[in-house]
């Protein structure tokens, strides 16, 4: 027999299906919805169905948007573009407010093991981005294996383009997330990278 009745393990295991969170986390922030008010818990409900009526990806750079194309799209110049794996990794750097060029969201990074290739992300959205005015690609991925190998691979296809490409340098610990490291070592990494 279960221990718990079935809204409350319902509710846990639809907490459960999020990242980090396993079943003790799931339990107590099931406890904390039944203990908030109808009005608290209609509140929070409404807030999950407005984010997903609202927020789609920029048409342009794969970033989160509540319009067809972001505001950073529109109000910046693309002589640079900051290739990243996910759109967390946007905000990372937009915290610095020292980067001032658009970026390209790949969505995921090439992964033989998780069987994701060059097809599988928006590689040739970055491609395609590619014209007369483009001076620099910044390969900002994470540090690790896949991240290293996604922007080598990136940076093949650039060279025939002629265009600039660097890779922002290793004062991120490798194998960690970008939305981790502190605002100092992210403005480092990107003030110091290299070009491919």
């Amino acid at each position: 027999m279960d221990v718990f009745i079935e809204p409350i393990a319902r509710l846990m295991n639809e907490f459960s299906k999020l990242p980090g969170v396993g079943r003790k986390t799931a339990q107590r922030y099931a406890y904390k919805i039944i203990s908030m008010t109808e009005g608290e818990a209609r509140a929070f409900a409404d807030a999950i169905v407005d984010v997903k009526r609202r927020v789609r990806f920029c048409k342009v750079c794969g970033n989160f948007s509540e319009e067809e194309i972001c505001p950073i799209c529109k109000a910046r110049p693309s002589a640079q573009i900051c290739v990243v794996k996910e759109p967390k990794d946007v905000i990372a750097f937009e915290k610095l407010h020292s980067y001032r060029g658009v970026y390209h969201v790949l969505h995921g990074v090439i992964s033989p093991m998780n069987g994701v290739g060059p097809n599988d992300i928006r590689i040739r959205e970055l491609l395609s981005r590619i014209t007369a005015e483009t001076e620099e690609v910044i390969l900002a991925t994470n540090p690790d294996v896949e991240g290293d190998a996604t922007a080598m691979y990136i940076a093949k296809l650039l060279k025939p383009l002629g265009v600039k490409t660097t890779r922002i340098a290793h004062g991120i610990p490798i194998g960690s997330e970008l939305e981790y490291a502190d605002e100092v070592t992210l403005e480092r990494a990107l003030k110091d990278r290299k070009e491919m």
